[in-house]
């Protein structure tokens, strides 16, 4: 940390936009803390001036934005499965973006930078839901605009403090490297328990794609329930004749006989959701309800050419 002061005054607004650029690309490299620096070094007269440093995070916030835009609009969802795989929290990473994006639009990207994971995932989820390059570059204009000011703005605020803190951590030299590790360790673990808890309460018996063909093969007529979000449906087609959940899956399935094949896919990691819809009609006597493995991936792969 105490060198960053070092990297500022040697790389000046490069290392800005370097390590902006690299954390809203994905990757787990903190930038609010060089942002908070730079503002402090802006208004102590030892840095670059506070308007170049905004541009150049701006800048670097633009074209992590642009990259992913871009994906989004030429790979859709395939974009956001790859970048939920690599959240600490793959399970429901997809459907909390569908859910946010879904309740704000692309304006949730003035805000998105402050959301840890949501902030790489909302531009690629813009592009695929189509949304049109002028009011993307609007939102993402604004919400670059919000985050690096705001970190500047830290750091301009706090100027004498900064030094203070930077000085403490250079004393305490190896100490505050082995300080922060434990405590990423420890944000880590909680995470996976975090996960692992979910992953056993979302257990229930899977039924494979071949499985699945037995039962259609046999005339035994299953019906599919698609327990995937608004969002997603219009991101992807559903099956052919599957009934749509939405908010209450109790709803569309309450005429069919209890003895009924019922078969839910989402298109979620590890099929939680429909595991969750598939527990949620067991609760209501559909005891021949199963989540499908593979989601609606399983099902393209198998049915569609």
């Amino acid at each position: 940390m105490a060198n960053l002061i070092t990297l500022l005054q040697q790389y000046g607004v490069l290392i800005v936009f370097a390590v902006v650029l690299v954390e809203q690309m994905g990757l787990p490299i903190p930038a609010y803390p060089i942002l908070i620096v730079a503002g402090a070094l802006a208004a102590a007269g030892g840095g670059a001036n506070f308007p170049l440093v905004l541009a150049v995070a701006m800048a670097a916030c633009l074209l992590s934005d642009l990259f992913w835009f871009r994906a989004g609009r030429r790979y859709g969802k395939r974009v956001l499965k790859l970048l939920c795989k690599i959240s600490l929290s793959p399970d429901y990473c997809v459907s909390q973006t569908e859910d946010n994006f879904r309740k704000w639009g692309p304006k949730s990207m003035v805000v998105a930078k402050f959301i840890p994971g949501f902030n790489t995932i909302a531009p690629p989820m813009a592009g695929a839901l189509g949304t049109g390059i002028p009011t993307f570059l609007s939102f993402s204009l604004l919400g670059g605009l919000l985050w690096s000011a705001t970190g500047l703005a830290i750091g301009a605020y706090f100027h004498a403090d900064v030094d203070k803190v930077l000085d403490v951590l250079a004393t305490m030299g190896s100490t505050a490297l082995t300080v922060l590790a434990i405590l990423l360790a420890l944000f880590v673990l909680a995470k996976f328990i975090e996960r692992r808890r979910f992953q056993k309460a979302m257990q229930t018996e899977r039924i494979s794609i071949d499985e699945l063909k037995e039962l259609l093969e046999g005339g035994h007529n299953p019906v599919l329930v698609d327990a995937r979000s608004a969002t997603a449906q219009q991101l992807e087609a559903p099956v052919p004749g599957a009934l749509l959940a939405g908010p209450d899956p109790l709803e569309v399935i309450r005429s069919l006989p209890k003895d009924r094949h019922i078969i839910v896919y989402c298109s979620c990691p590890n099929d939680v959701t429909a595991a969750k819809v598939a527990k949620q009609l067991h609760a209501h006597g559909y005891k021949r309800a199963k989540p499908l493995h593979g989601g609606l991936e399983a099902w393209n792969t198998a049915f569609r050419p």
